[in-house]
């Protein structure tokens, strides 16, 4: 697939890396011509100088030949107009990242469609409901659903007490293959799609498929607790801050830190039950004053990456259960990690979850890119004759780098075992290395 990216920020470099590493032709345009030449010396990219709504360039960078067009600058105008000026050109599908949630809404939605502009993302809205739903469970540092809910994947990071420690995957019990599927394990910075030797030691995150009436059991055999959450404190008033304030403050006690007054001020008027206090959140004086010690959930999610990680450490040391940063840096991820904050929201990869399904030509109904793995969950539809249908999982031969988690076959819930004979039809959400995308893609169709 020819996918042109607009945009050489973080997002836009990080959308680049993904695409080659699953051998797609790339071109990247912006208006650094330094920030290109520092991709392409590291990348197998085509690289074109030039302004993203200037029609001219846009014409002598070969804009008509994409199959993706993705525009991801810092501006939300810049974006749509790109977007617009790109269809007008010929490019197939269009994709405009913006910072509005007006422009979500359904009627502006068609209208912009009517434009050019085929799908608009908002990775704020989509990190608030990240956030929102690693609060529903603690314990679990990463909550994603699959086929509206009905199948999960939880990722929790396993302690020397779980039941689970040091068996092989093969000796778990009938009721418990039943229950759930282990479909990966992140050790040492290092993704393990695991089979029937492996073990989980202690410290591993580890990746079930479940469902959600069966999460209770999947937490006591990793060796967690459940823990009622009522008081939350968030440090940051951004955007992606004030969505997860208004999803969050009818059900519990809402705290909001805001360094900056105006923006401290604009938020009291708008939030209804929300606290909202002017204050830097880096004072532990003025945490502690705050009630730190009694918030059962600290977010962090202001503008720096190393301040929000620094933020969830202090707030465990006080006795939060619950930790989430916002952590925009690629690099600091496996350093959260390590420090045990429970959960991470990324909006480079929240991206990349939402644009990735569009390179795939199987029947694909979810992607999700997630953090502290270089692998996804993919959630594919099995077509009629497919090779997927042509005998039981464990006849299949199927390449190492995935894992079959569980399968949705009409009102059916069904965790997948080497018995499963996937039908037509059926929605298979499974586990993979992105360097097994395109190896999975073809067992679909």
């Amino acid at each position: 697939m020819r996918i042109f990216i607009a945009g050489a920020g973080a997002v836009g470099t990080h959308l680049a890396r993904l695409f080659v590493d699953s051998e797609h032709e790339v071109i990247l345009m912006d208006e650094d011509e330094e920030k290109l030449g520092q991709m392409e010396s590291h990348l197998d990219l085509m690289t074109r100088v030039g302004c993203m709504t200037s029609l001219e360039d846009l014409k002598d960078a070969d804009v008509s030949s994409a199959d993706l067009f993705i525009a991801v600058p810092p501006y939300p105008d810049m974006s749509m107009l790109a977007c617009i000026l790109a269809k007008k050109l010929g490019a197939q599908t269009t994709i405009s990242r913006v910072n509005n949630s007006e422009y979500l809404l359904p009627e502006n939605k068609e209208y912009f469609r009517q434009l050019g502009v085929d799908e608009i993302i908002y990775p704020e809205q989509l990190g608030a409901k990240e956030a929102c739903d690693a609060l529903k469970l603690v314990g679990i540092r990463q909550l994603v659903e699959s086929s509206d809910g009905r199948l999960v994947l939880a990722v929790i990071k396993v302690r020397e007490n779980a039941p689970l420690i040091n068996i092989p995957f093969s000796d778990f019990d009938k009721e418990k293959k039943e229950k759930y599927n282990i479909v990966a394990i992140n050790r040492e910075d290092e993704t393990i799609i695991p089979h029937g030797g492996d073990k989980l030691q202690h410290g591993d995150m580890c990746y079930f498929i479940t469902t959600r009436e069966n999460l209770p059991i999947v937490l006591s055999d990793a060796g967690k607790k459940l823990v009622a959450v009522s008081n939350v404190m968030i440090v940051g008033g951004s955007r992606i801050g004030k969505r997860i304030a208004v999803q969050l403050e009818q059900d519990y006690n809402v705290k909001l830190i805001e360094i900056n007054r105006d923006k401290s001020v604009k938020l009291a008027n708008d939030l209804e039950k929300t606290l909202v206090i002017h204050g830097d959140g880096r004072n532990l004086d003025l945490l502690k004053l705050e009630g730190l010690s009694k918030m059962h959930a600290f977010i962090a999610v202001t503008d720096n990456s190393e301040v929000n990680i620094l933020a969830c450490q202090l707030a465990k040391k006080y006795g939060a259960v619950k930790t989430i940063a916002e952590v925009e840096n690629m690099d600091y991820i496996p350093l959260a990690d390590g420090i045990d904050i429970d959960t991470l929201i990324n909006k480079k990869l929240i991206a990349a979850s939402y644009i990735y399904r569009y390179t795939l030509k199987a029947h694909v109904a979810h992607v999700k890119c997630l953090t502290s793995t270089n692998a996804e969950m993919v959630e594919l539809v099995a077509q009629p004759g497919s090779k997927i249908t042509k005998a039981p999982i464990s006849a299949l031969n199927l390449p190492k780098e995935l894992n079959i988690g569980g399968i949705i076959r009409g009102d059916k819930v069904l965790i997948a075992s080497g018995d499963t004979h996937i039908e037509a039809y059926d929605k298979v959400v499974l586990f993979a290395m992105q360097t097994a995308i395109r190896k999975v893609e073809k067992l679909f169709v």
